[in-house]
C-alpha cells in the first residue's frame, strides 16, 4: 500500500514539474549596453499568464543588437557594436555555445569587416555565419566550426550606391538571411533601396544574372521575411514607413505591391523596424518606432496585404519583437522606453492584445526565442 502511494505521488510530481516546463518559453534579449543595459538577457515567459522573468544577464559583450540561434539551438550568435578604439572595423560577431540549463559559454569572436553589424543569420545547415553592417555596407559570411566557433571570414562584400534620403548618403546593410530553398543569400540596404541577391555556394557570395530588386526612392528597406513558399518576400521599410510585397516570376524579382504601415490620419514622424509573419502565415506585422505600434495586415489568396490597423505597443521605440512558437504570444521590445510588453494573439482576428504584462529592462533591441 505505501509503495504504491508513494509511486502515485511520484506521478503527479512529475506530471506538476512536466506541466510547469510546458509554461514556459525561454528567450534571449539582445540589448544596447551603450544605453544602460549589461548584456544578453535570458528570461523565461510563462505562457500561461503572460508573465517574464529575468533569470540571468550574461555580461562581457557590447551592444548585442541582434542574435541568432543555430537550427538545433546548440549555438548563439550575436552581432556585436564597439567603439573603433576597441575593434577598428567597429564590431564583432560573436559566438556561444548553450549549455543545458541555457546558459552561454563564451566560444570565440571574429571582427564585423564593418562598423555597425546590426544582422546575423545561420546558413539551414549551420555550416555558415552571415551578417550585415550598418555603418559599413558590408554583408560577410563565417564558416562555423564543427564545436561552433567561427572562422576568420571567407568573403567580404562591400556595397555602392546611395539615394534620395538624407540618411541615404552611402550603403547600409541592415539585414540578411539564407534562403532554405535555393543557394541564394538576401540582403536589404537602407542606403540604397534595394534587396540585394546573392549567389550562395561552399561560403562564397556571388550575383546572379539579377543582382538586386529596387524598391522605392527613400523608402529605406530594413528587414524582411520569405512567405511560406519563398516566392515572394515582404520587405519593410524604415525611412518611408511601408511594405514592399516582392515576388518572382520565372527567375525575375519584382515588386507588386506597396503599402503603408501607419494610418492615414498619422502626420507624425514614424520609421518602421520590425516584419513577422503569425504562425499560420496568415497574418503579417511590423513595427513601428514614433507611432510605437504594430501594423497588422491580412495576407491574402494572392499574396498583397490587406491593412487592417494598428496597436499600440504601451512602450516607446518598439525596434524588434518576437511571435512565440506555439504562435499565440507576441512580445514587444520597446527600446526607448526600457521594457517588453506582452500581447496574446487573437487567433480569429490576428490582432495583438495587451495582457497587461510587461517587464522592465534596459534598452532591449532584440528577441530569439529558445
Amino acid at each position: 500500500m505505501l509503495r504504491t502511494i508513494l509511486f502515485n505521488c511520484l506521478l503527479i510530481l512529475l506530471g506538476v514539474t512536466a506541466g510547469f516546463a510546458q509554461e514556459k518559453q525561454l528567450f534571449y534579449v539582445g540589448t544596447f549596453t551603450s544605453e544602460g543595459a549589461e548584456g544578453i538577457n535570458y528570461c523565461s515567459l510563462n505562457t500561461k499568464t503572460g508573465d517574464i522573468d529575468l533569470l540571468t544577464t550574461f555580461k562581457g559583450i557590447d551592444n548585442p543588437s541582434f542574435l541568432r540561434l543555430s537550427p538545433e539551438k546548440k549555438f548563439l550568435y550575436a552581432v556585436s557594436r564597439t567603439t573603433p578604439e576597441v575593434e577598428p572595423s567597429g564590431g564583432y560577431v560573436v559566438a556561444y555555445q548553450l549549455d543545458k540549463m541555457g546558459g552561454l559559454n563564451f566560444l570565440n569572436k571574429q571582427a564585423a569587416n564593418g562598423s555597425g553589424p546590426c544582422h546575423i543569420d545561420v546558413s539551414p545547415d549551420r555550416k555558415y555565419v552571415a551578417i550585415a553592417t550598418y555603418g559599413g555596407g558590408t554583408t560577410s559570411i563565417y564558416p562555423v566550426d564543427e564545436d561552433g566557433s567561427l572562422k576568420k571570414a571567407l568573403t567580404v562584400v562591400k556595397n555602392t550606391g546611395k539615394s534620395v534620403h538624407p540618411n541615404q548618403t552611402q550603403p547600409h546593410a541592415h539585414s540578411i538571411k539564407f534562403s532554405t530553398k535555393e543557394p541564394s543569400i538576401f540582403s536589404a540596404d537602407l542606403g540604397t533601396d534595394q534587396l540585394n541577391i546573392f549567389h550562395f555556394e561552399d561560403g562564397n557570395l556571388g550575383r546572379y544574372e539579377q543582382e538586386f530588386v529596387k524598391l522605392p526612392a527613400g523608402s529605406g528597406p530594413r528587414h524582411f521575411v520569405f512567405h511560406p513558399n519563398e516566392n515572394v518576400i515582404y520587405v519593410i521599410n524604415e525611412l518611408n514607413s511601408s511594405i514592399s510585397a516582392i515576388r518572382k516570376t520565372g527567375e525575375k524579382w519584382s515588386v507588386f505591391q506597396n503599402i503603408s504601415t501607419l494610418p492615414k490620419d498619422f502626420d507624425g514622424v514614424s520609421y518602421c523596424a520590425d516584419i513577422h509573419f503569425s504562425k499560420d502565415g496568415q497574418y503579417l506585422y511590423g513595427s513601428n518606432r514614433g507611432h510605437n505600434s504594430i501594423a497588422v495586415f491580412k495576407v491574402k489568396a494572392d499574396q498583397e496585404l490587406t491593412f487592417l490597423g494598428t496597436v499600440p505597443v504601451e512602450g516607446d521605440w518598439p525596434r524588434n519583437f518576437g511571435i512565440t512558437p506555439d504562435g499565440k504570444w507576441m512580445l514587444v521590445a520597446n527600446q526607448r522606453s526600457h521594457n517588453i510588453t506582452v500581447f496574446q494573439l487573437d487567433e480569429e482576428s490576428g490582432m495583438p492584445q495587451f495582457s497587461g504584462k510587461q517587464i522592465s529592462l534596459p534598452a532591449p533591441v532584440c528577441i530569439e526565442f529558445l
